[in-house]
């Protein structure tokens, strides 16, 4: 039996298919690397606030800082969205959140991240979720959180093995606390979801919330959350030391721009 010749016509179609597709690919890819380098920036395909949603954002906001106010900084970075909700009820000077605003940050934690850039998991499925107090601790002269455990121990392994230039910038974020970060994001973004989005994860998709930290050099203040950070002794001994396995290196696919400072434990 012998077998018929190729259909060179057909052949040359399927060869014109994969090219265009891995052109395509090859496009795709080139416009994401673009978006990341510039992620300050806005771009075509980027998802924006209606001018409503954004209205309610902005007061959503401004509510969530008088929460902060009242509770402190600290406490804030742990508190549940039914504490938050508590709070406000109770206190005249936060003022009970009205349902607009209540279902704005519903619908903020809801919405799927990917529609606008953000590949990342979402690893807190509740908007509710709650920290426990017997699994944080309070780490001393820094404001912030970290759980109890392995995020401890590792932060004071680097604190040991750095000696005292080095400083936590951010342990534990509750989905209250990363909701405030990613609205003041927003706004600073001029309602620019997508460019929210590519300097810091929506609510419900940061591994701060179950076990990451940040740290900084002392005294660098703001640069501390930038590439500059890469550039100091400090950054360079963690890599030496092996403690840095990046949660977002360079050229990440996840949609999030290079963060040098953060320590993956989970």
């Amino acid at each position: 039996m012998t077998t018929p010749a190729p259909d060179s016509e057909a052949l040359l179609r399927a060869f014109r298919h994969q090219s265009m597709s891995l052109l395509a690919d090859t496009v795709n890819m080139n416009s994401y690397l673009q978006k990341m380098e510039n992620f300050e920036n806005s771009h075509y395909e980027d998802v924006f606030l209606d001018a409503d949603s954004y209205k309610t954002l902005i007061s959503s906001f401004k509510r969530l800082g008088r929460v902060q106010n009242l509770v402190g900084h600290g406490n804030f970075n742990v508190l549940s969205f039914d504490e938050m909700l508590n709070y406000s009820k109770r206190y005249s000077s936060v003022g009970a959140f009205p349902k607009v605003e209540s279902d704005f940050l519903e619908h903020v934690f809801s919405f799927n991240a990917k529609e606008y850039g953000f590949f990342g998991d979402k690893v807190i499925s509740e908007l509710t979720a709650v920290i426990p107090a017997r699994e944080r601790k309070k780490m001393s002269r820094t404001g912030h959180f970290l759980y109890r455990g392995e995020s401890d121990a590792l932060y004071k392994k680097v604190e040991r093995d750095l000696g005292p230039s080095i400083v936590l910038t951010s342990g534990i974020r509750s989905v209250v606390k990363q909701t405030h970060l990613f609205l003041a994001k927003t706004i600073q973004s001029k309602g620019n979801l997508s460019r929210a989005s590519r300097s810091l994860a929506p609510p419900g998709h940061s591994y701060h919330g179950i076990g990451d930290f940040d740290v900084g050099k002392v005294g660098y203040g703001s640069k501390n959350f930038t590439s500059e950070f890469a550039k100091t002794k400090e950054f360079q001994r963690l890599v030496d030391l092996g403690y840095v396995d990046m949660r977002y290196p360079l050229h990440n696919l996840l949609g999030v721009r290079y963060e040098p400072w953060h320590i993956k434990v989970v």
